[in-house]
């Protein structure tokens, strides 16, 4: 038996599967978020442990014959969080999350005063990573900062509540913008750049590999029989890509939860910068991977939905009903500002070319070929750094609409896989990573792609470029208009 937990924003999920990968019970504890100013966005760490030993208890309840068998655990999370830990390993202030934009002004001075971010941690100097999040506490909370012992990343910091040691693994140590991704290691000319030295990081591992063992105590509360391993992990999207079998060359998924990723495998380091691109290490040894992001992607619809007093899933199914073909009206979905391709986290949304007669089908059509779009924007990022995608799997709660799951088909010009229904997500990506480090097992015996419920191939290409190259004027003119 084994035991994925994903440490998410909005919740931590623990799944139990057995040795033939079927899932036995899955808990999930909520988890809330605080924005005491603008642009920021920050948890309690403590939330973190509460909710992950609410759902091991959980657990414990309904599959406790299972879990006196568990071998390992497998850790997925949240990437980029600012966790500060002091001499006695607690919290010195919230963490700063992944979402959080305060560190605006601490990525100019980063990128001005160390041009090897770029090249060294192969990634543009962006608010939601770790590294400008720590300039901005040297600058803004100095006392703070002179007290910080460790800095872990949100799902090591539970990793050190269940083993007591201070680990993280490639994929997730990539994002925080102080690692060597080519290399697999600290770099200390990027984190001197900040004030801070390796002594002040924690041990790296492979995700497959062992990253300490369950304290006694905590197996003795949540009823498990012998010695239990906990998997180095990944962060949640390499993870979810292991959960889906995105571990060789060219593989690649689109998820479109409330952020949107286009994640593609790759053989070697291949940033590109200009692009906005992400190119982290992946959770799988001698493999990395480039990962396109749209901030607000189902997150978008979910906006309508509150504004409408309409269900997403309503919208969905309304915008569906109309032909498939784009439509007249268009969105620029910037609510949350964007990564890829543009890295600017100020710009904002709109609609623009509405009609007196149009209806709620036609903002909802509007706003899923509006991620749609940005989508492509990311997929055109990723072929100016050499990868060319030839098709992807489609996950995230977004993945539940056929039309959307059309709209991306045409756009995109790639057929969409969607898979059968199952667990693929982080938690069960992290659950695979446990399984290799205690059983030994190896990555491709493990790592397999799911069952393929159907396929959605472009059928309307053409038209979608034609509206593409329109929409492409939107940026723009949304980020003039924004001053």
């Amino acid at each position: 038996m084994y035991i994925g937990l994903d440490i998410g924003t909005s919740s931590v999920k623990a799944l139990l599967i057995d040795a033939a990968q079927r899932p036995v019970h899955a808990e999930t504890a909520p988890l809330t978020l605080s924005r005491p100013r603008p642009s920021w966005s920050e948890q309690d760490p403590a939330d973190w442990l509460a909710a992950t030993d609410a759902v091991m208890a959980g657990l414990a309840r309904a599959a406790p014959e299972a879990m006196r068998a568990v071998e390992g655990i497998g850790i997925a999370g949240q990437m980029h969080g600012a966790t500060l830990l002091g001499q006695d390993d607690r919290p010195l202030r919230p963490c700063i999350l992944w979402n959080d934009g305060r560190a605006a002004d601490a990525c100019t001075a980063l990128d001005d005063r160390e041009p090897a971010f770029r090249t060294l941690g192969g990634n543009l100097v962006m608010p939601g990573f770790t590294a400008p999040k720590l300039e901005w506490v040297r600058t803004q909370e100095p006392a703070v900062f002179d007290q910080i012992a460790t800095v872990l990343l949100p799902k090591d910091y539970v990793r050190l509540h269940l083993t007591g040691e201070k680990i993280s693994d490639m994929s997730d140590a990539a994002g925080t913008l102080w690692l060597d991704v080519a290399r697999r290691d600290w770099s200390d000319r990027l984190l001197s750049a900040t004030g801070l030295d390796r002594g002040q990081m924690p041990r790296l591992v492979e995700g497959i590999a062992a990253g300490g063992v369950l304290r006694h105590e905590l197996a003795a509360r949540w009823g498990m029989g012998g010695r239990v391993v906990v998997a180095g992990g990944g962060g949640d999207n390499a993870a979810s890509a292991c959960g889906v079998g995105v571990v060789a060359p060219g593989a690649a998924f689109l998820s479109i939860g409330t952020s949107g990723v286009l994640f593609v495998c790759t053989q070697a380091f291949s940033p590109n910068t200009e692009g906005a691109v992400h190119a982290f290490c992946h959770a799988v040894p001698s493999l990395w991977h480039q990962m396109g992001v749209v901030l607000s992607a189902a997150a978008s619809l979910e906006w309508l939905a509150g504004v409408t007093g309409t269900p997403a899933s309503r919208l969905a199914e309304e915008a569906g009903a109309l032909p498939r073909s784009p439509g007249r009206a268009m969105f620029a979905p910037y609510l949350a500002g964007e990564r890829t391709p543009h890295n600017d986290a100020t710009v904002r949304a709109g609609f623009v070319s509405l009609d007196g007669a149009d209806d709620r089908a036609v903002l909802a059509r509007a706003v899923m070929e509006g991620v749609a779009f940005s989508m492509r924007d990311c997929l055109d990022a990723l072929a100016a750094a050499g990868t060319r995608i030839e098709s992807v799997l489609a996950v995230g709660g977004g993945a539940r609409s056929p039309t959307w799951l059309d709209m991306m088909a045409d756009t995109l010009d790639v057929p969409v896989r969607l898979p059968a229904e199952g667990e693929i997500g982080a938690a069960f990506g992290a659950a695979r990573l446990g399984m290799i480090a205690a059983s030994g097992a190896t990555v491709e015996e493990v790592c397999v792609e799911p069952a393929i419920r159907r396929v959605h191939a472009p059928k309307a290409a053409p038209a979608y470029a034609e509206a593409l190259a329109r929409w492409r004027k939107l940026y723009p003119f949304m980020k003039e208009a924004k001053t």
